[in-house]
């Protein structure tokens, strides 16, 4: 273990932060996990606060291993790893298990250790890494529309399809990353405008599809539709777990009820993991919710210090198309638990429970402390442009 933290490399701020983040786990996971005992009959607090010990250990070795990876290698790796993500999604899609009792064909299970494995995860990591890698190796290019769909848009189109079926927040989010990461790649908006065209077209096909033919194809639109309708009218009846969520964090107040003492963690179905935030601020108060809120906000800082200071396109590419969507699903979380987004499902990154997400997680920050431990250099690399000095300017 001592010759681990010798070992270290890359940003030591971010190790930090991520260290503390999964420090401070601990306490709403156990008082959460009471929900999984009295109300599921799954175990016992101290089972799911040691399964989450052992999910963060497996995360860190992650981290590790993955750090010491020169990160020019994940550039070939995603363009390996691009046919296995189709066929793990493909797989996922017709033989995926459902989440109590619902079509939610998202889960495949890992034989031996039974942990549910969520396959798009993986697929948008390694989408957001084949994208910077296009991006990268054609900067000296001009993009063209016609060059562009066959190397890069259809691979997009082929992933975001199997997702899409059974997780629309995750095709959505991943989708507008990828739009992100083009953006500051300098890939033109007017082909950028196309390709959002063609995608609005394609859901709404398949929306209508879904709901003229049911049952020809699992997917999950008729709860789409009535999360969003339940959301923005204000006249129907909130969801049962956006209403104790809202009712946890109201008697929160400034410094909370005190840890373990969450009331609504017994009827929040999902309070270890998709309302984990929820309890945070029941327990924890305002001053838990900043601590959290300000944990991401340090960590998101700290991804964009790191891009700034890559050498390489690739690299500053790179770090954002991983390290954001981190951001964006904490904050997507956050504002579910306080009812200013619909329910998507999205779990709060290194806080809530869950070997995927926390998995994918670490292998991203990994990413991150690979380019920032700076493992090979380019002779070329003070010669290249940095694309977020283009976006900066750009914007003024």
């Amino acid at each position: 273990m001592i010759k681990w933290f010798k070992n270290i490399e890359g940003d030591l701020a971010i190790w930090a932060i991520v260290g503390f983040m999964a420090l401070l786990s601990f306490l709403p996971i156990y008082s959460a996990s009471t929900n999984l005992v009295y109300v599921a009959n799954n175990g016992t607090p101290i089972f799911h606060l040691v399964k989450h010990a052992f999910l963060l250990a497996c995360g860190f070795m992650i981290i590790y291993g993955v750090h010491k990876i020169p990160y020019r290698f994940f550039s070939g790796g995603s363009v390996l790893m691009i046919p296995l993500v189709l066929i793990l999604l493909a797989f996922t899609l017709a033989k995926g298990s459902t989440i109590g009792g619902a079509n939610a064909s998202r889960w495949i299970q890992i034989p031996f250790i039974g942990i549910g494995f969520q396959t798009s995860t993986l697929a948008g990591l390694i989408l957001m890494i084949y994208v910077a890698r296009y991006l990268a190796q054609n900067k000296d290019k001009e993009f063209t529309f016609k060059d562009s769909v066959l190397k890069l848009w259809i691979w997009v189109a082929l992933i975001l399809g199997l997702i899409l079926p059974a997780n629309f927040s995750t095709t959505a989010i991943i989708f507008l990353m990828v739009l992100m990461v083009a953006f500051i790649g300098g890939y033109p908006i007017k082909y950028l405008a196309s390709v959002v065209g063609i995608g609005v077209l394609v859901l709404a096909l398949f929306v209508l599809t879904a709901k003229a033919l049911p049952g020809v194809l699992p997917n999950r639109v008729d709860t789409w539709i009535s999360r969003v309708e339940n959301f923005s009218n204000e006249n129907a009846e909130e969801g049962y777990q956006v209403e104790k969520a809202k009712i946890a964090i109201a008697s929160g107040g400034i410094q909370g009820r005190g840890p373990g003492k969450s009331v609504q963690k017994n009827f929040l179905p999902q309070s270890s993991s998709d309302f984990i935030f929820a309890i945070i601020v029941e327990e924890w108060g305002l001053i838990g919710a900043i601590v959290v809120m300000s944990c991401y906000l340090f960590l998101l800082i700290r991804i964009l210090i790191a891009a700034k200071k890559a050498t390489t396109i690739f690299a500053t590419l790179l770090i954002i198309g991983v390290g954001i969507p981190i951001i964006v699903q904490a904050i997507i979380n956050m504002a579910v638990a306080v009812n200013l987004f619909p329910v998507t499902g999205q779990t709060l990154p290194l806080i809530s429970s869950g070997g995927t997400s926390i998995w994918m997680t670490c292998i991203a920050i990994g990413i991150i402390l690979s380019v920032t431990a700076n493992k090979e250099k380019e002779v070329s690399a003070d010669n290249e442009e940095n694309p977020l000095d283009v976006l900066h300017e750009a914007i003024g």
